[in-house]
Order: structure tokens, then sequence, then C-alpha cells
């Protein structure tokens, strides 16, 4: 499909691939949720569900766009303590210049990029709050073998199948 060329693209980036197996590498012993390739689709499907029945009107290429990215940045939280989505932004761009994107697609992807853990920031778009919400809607908490470590609030644990 021509929509999901650039996306498509993305997925065979040096650098995604890169940051993807540096994840890997930093989760290889995590109990709990974990960052891979599956979590991103998961976020992405969720979101582009959300859009449908929210009527949102973002496209399929920038839900999945900015899925695939928002936690590239994973790798530099886990070695630097940089807050992920922070880093996740700075890899993103040029990721995105690489593969297509012009600056005002760009900003919107790094827009949800940069907020997808910020509740109040998310609100203020549609593709923000589509991801924000995707993000945390895709964890099964209700069949997780290690929930009653997770340091996750009790309120936001999905104790229940939604999507």
């Amino acid at each position: 499909m021509e929509e999901m060329k650039r996306v498509n693209r993305i997925l065979v980036h040096p650098r995604f691939q890169i940051y993807k197996e540096e994840i890997k590498k930093w989760e290889e012993d995590r109990p709990f949720c974990g960052h891979d390739v599956s979590h991103l689709l998961d976020v992405a499907r969720i979101a582009c569900i959300l859009s449908l029945e929210e009527e949102c009107e973002v496209s399929k290429e920038y839900i999945y766009t900015a899925a695939l990215l928002h936690d590239i940045g994973r790798p530099e939280q886990y070695a630097h303590g940089t807050p992920h989505q922070q880093a996740s932004v700075k890899i993103a761009a040029g990721i995105l210049k690489d593969c297509g994107y012009d600056e005002e697609e760009t900003a919107a992807v790094l827009s949800a990029v940069g907020n997808h853990r910020d509740a109040a920031r998310a609100s203020q778009t549609s593709l923000d709050w589509l991801i924000y919400r995707a993000d945390k809607l895709s964890r099964g908490c209700y069949v997780c073998d290690v929930e009653e470590i997770c340091d996750w609030a009790a309120a936001k644990k999905n104790q229940i199948l939604t999507y």
C-alpha cells in the first residue's frame, strides 16, 4: 500500500534496527511489559481502533509512524536515565527525515512521541491522545504473571480486557 510506504521504510531503517536490538538486549531479563515490535504494533492497532471509534480523522500512516517510534529512546533511559520520550523525539527526528516526512508531518509525529506519557499534554491533539491512550491500553495486566510486583499504580493497570 502506498499509504504505508514510509512506515515500512521506518521498519528497515538502520537506526530503527539498531535501537530495536538495543531495547531487546536491555529488556532481556525484564519480567515486566516489554517494548519490542509487538508492543509497538499493538499500540498502532489499538490507536487505529480508537481513531475509528472516536472519528478522529488521523491517518493510519501517522498512527503507525508515531507508534513505531514512541519508545525508540528506551536504551537512552536505561543507560543514562534520560526520559525515553525525550530521547525518542531526538532519535525519531532523524529517522523521519530519512524516510521522507516533511516538517509539518514530523512535528505532528514528534509531538505524539514526546507526549505519549503525559495525559494533560496528550489531550492537545488527536494523534497525541491516540498514542497516549493506546500505549496504556496495550498492557495486558489482566493476564500478567508478575502483575503483583509491577510498580504501576493499581489505578493505571488494565484489569479487564477492553481492546
